[in-house]
């Protein structure tokens, strides 16, 4: 008895020991998590789950380490066992993540289901409601395949090569290639060395040679990246990490922050930079680029006002070289998740980096015209400049062309430079695109020239179009307007309304009744549609040439009313007797009514009957000498409406 209660005890306080080593190990791992060590956490939380640990907060720490590390493939997988674990439903940021994951596994059908669920639950997320607006978004990316070549660069290293500028005639750019292999210089979030600012000569063709160490006076022991310079090359905007006597420096948080900051280049030395005044130690301002004017300056940052993680601001340079607040530039381009890296063409073009919109997988570029925002398409510049990994810091000039980074998979190093060229122009007006088609409400014939209006809320008519030959038409209507109904008019018809709801329809119907039933019942077609008078030769009963014009048209008609039904009545002339008239007539309306049947009216709308010589319409009856012409004018058939 007292063994076992030994052995009991001893069980006890091993199993007791056990959960101790494993929170405390829980509570390492989630201290590299909190310190944005995302490598050493990762492998820590790795190992916690190999010996069985199934924590929620694990499972989602492993997922955001991944994902903020562009994983995306490990990212999904946590994120996929998270939402698996009994009574866990993922909030919005982890659902849009687990979606942009599984974008860069091209696993789109789970992740629109994903993104589906999180418009749904949480209606005024931007990134949702861009689903939802763009719900055939791979469609339109397809559209701009091609649009640009593409090529990797020589210069690349194994290590980091990113955010190329314009300085001049060449290039400078960032790149952890070359930080003299000290230990402080590894940023800890990735592992990955620090980086410092870079020049290159372009070559024609674009590639780059003669790499250099950019300044002795900007680089330093700490992260130099994205750089942006005045059109004389005499001024630069840089990032930088935040800084205490040049030496690395944390928040309370324990991040370091970006800065921008200022240098201008004198005697040949660029002088001591100098950080903006909009920077601040408690959050990142980072990327800056510079319009055409020089009079504006734009920039990324997570400061108070910010939609997601980072969004887009800018400020004006002012004449005096102070700056004015910062501006976030809105929901049309910032959403909950990235948007970083812009960068202002010369034509008022913003490019930018986002995986908060709708793309291939990890951050794609965009387009967007900063003339008209509001009225300018958020542009996906398509494969194969984006990919499903992560593509950013684009430049081009006004030759479209330029050069971006990525790190895809067939690259040199961790982040590579490609050099582009735009082969196909932007199409930044934003437009919602409807269509349909126009129906007779009674034949299910489709009806053409008929006039598609759309109207806003107020009734107005914002956008036009007419049906073509097929009885189709297409709209687009302009991205702003909320659009409330769509009208299809036509001459002889009633006007169909519809209510309007999904702003990229294309499968629409409207039916439209006739208003005009056609000629009255004992109206002689020939007479109402003002048609040569069908006629025979004597003693003949076939279809003449000349009638078969008229008979088109009477067939035209009969299909256009379909529900009417005539009476083919023949006649002949007085001469033969009048019995032989008789059969005579009776043969040319079968003849009539053959011959439309053949061409595709239905027997049951016709009744054939011969009047032989009793309905003579002039004065050469019996025992009458009359000439030739006057004979033929009683030698015809009529087409009498019985029903309508």
């Amino acid at each position: 008895m007292k063994n076992k209660l030994i052995c009991t005890f001893c069980s006890i306080l091993l199993g007791v020991l056990f959960i101790n080593a494993q929170d405390r190990k829980l509570q390492k791992a989630n201290k590299y998590y909190n310190d944005f060590q995302f490598t050493k956490a990762i492998v820590h939380y790795e190992r916690l789950v190999s010996k069985g640990n199934t924590a929620p907060e694990i499972y989602q720490n492993l997922g955001d380490a991944n994902y903020l590390n562009a994983n995306y493939e490990e990212a999904a997988k946590w994120y996929g066992m998270l939402s698996e674990l009994e009574g866990v439903t993922l909030d919005k940021n982890h659902t849009y993540r687990y979606a942009q994951s599984l974008r860069s596994l091209k696993d789109y059908t789970a992740s629109d289901k994903l993104m589906t669920q999180l418009y749904e639950s949480k209606q005024t997320d931007q990134r949702g409601i861009n689903f939802k607006e763009n719900s055939d978004y791979l469609n339109r990316i397809k559209e701009r395949l091609n649009s640009y070549t593409i090529e990797n660069l020589s210069i690349n290293s194994e290590a980091s090569d990113f955010a190329p500028s314009f300085r001049l005639e060449g290039i400078v750019f960032s790149t952890a290639r070359d930080t003299s292999g000290l230990a402080k210089n590894i940023h800890t979030w990735n592992q990955k060395r620090f980086s410092d600012l870079y020049a290159a000569a372009v070559n024609e063709d674009g590639s780059l040679e003669n790499i250099t160490k950019f300044s002795k006076e900007l680089n330093t022991k700490l992260h130099e990246s994205s750089s942006v310079f005045t059109k004389d090359g005499q001024t630069v905007y840089f990032t930088r990490n935040n800084e205490k006597k040049r030496k690395f420096s944390r928040d309370k948080q324990g991040v370091s922050r970006l800065k921008i900051y200022k240098s201008v280049l004198k005697n040949g030395k660029w002088l001591k930079a100098v950080p903006l005044p909009f920077n601040n130690d408690d959050y990142s301002v980072a990327h800056p680029t510079l319009n055409k004017a020089e009079d504006k300056l734009y920039f990324s940052s997570d400061m108070p006002g910010s939609l997601g993680h980072s969004d887009i601001f800018v400020v004006d340079i002012l004449s005096n070289g102070t700056y004015s607040d910062p501006v976030n530039l809105g929901k049309k381009i910032n959403t909950e998740s990235r948007e970083s890296f812009p960068f202002v063409a010369e034509n008022d073009v913003l490019y930018f980096a986002s995986d908060g919109h709708p793309g291939l997988g990890g951050m794609d570029v965009f387009a967007v015209d900063l003339k008209n925002i509001e009225n300018s398409y958020i542009l996906n510049l398509g494969e194969p400049l984006n990919s499903v990994a992560d593509d950013f810091s684009l430049v081009i000039n006004s030759a479209k062309n330029g050069y971006f980074a990525s790190n895809r998979a067939d690259g040199t190093g961790s982040d590579d430079i490609y050099a582009l060229t735009e082969v196909r122009p932007l199409a930044l007006e934003c437009f919602k695109n409807i269509g349909g088609i126009v129906k007779d409400h009674t034949s299910g014939e489709l009806i053409t020239d008929a006039l598609i209006e759309v109207a806003n809320e107020q009734g107005e008519t914002i956008a036009e179009a007419i049906t073509n030959e097929n009885g189709v038409f297409e709209i687009k209507a302009n991205c702003n307007e909320e659009i409330s109904t769509l009208k299809g008019s036509k001459d002889n018809y009633e006007s169909d309304t519809q209510s309007f709801t999904d702003n990229t329809d294309s499968n629409l119907v409207l039916h439209l009744k006739k208003t005009n039933l056609g000629a009255p019942v004992g109206t002689d077609l020939v007479t109402y549609l003002a048609l040569e008078p069908i006629y025979f030769d004597f003693d003949k009963w076939h279809i003449r040439e000349d009638a078969k014009v008229s008979l088109a048209k009477i067939k035209a008609y009969l299909h256009e009313y379909p529900d009417v039904k005539i009476q083919i009545g023949s006649h002949t002339d007085a001469r033969a007797t009048k019995a032989y008239n008789m059969r005579l007539s009776d043969k040319r309306a079968n003849s009539t009514m053959e011959y439309l049947i053949d061409q595709g009216i239905s027997k049951d709308r016709l009744r054939a009957l011969g009047f032989g010589e009793t309905m003579i319409t002039n004065e050469c009856v019996d025992h009458v000498a009359c000439p030739a012409h006057k004979h033929q004018e009683n030698r015809r058939s009529e087409f009498i409406v019985l029903e309508q």
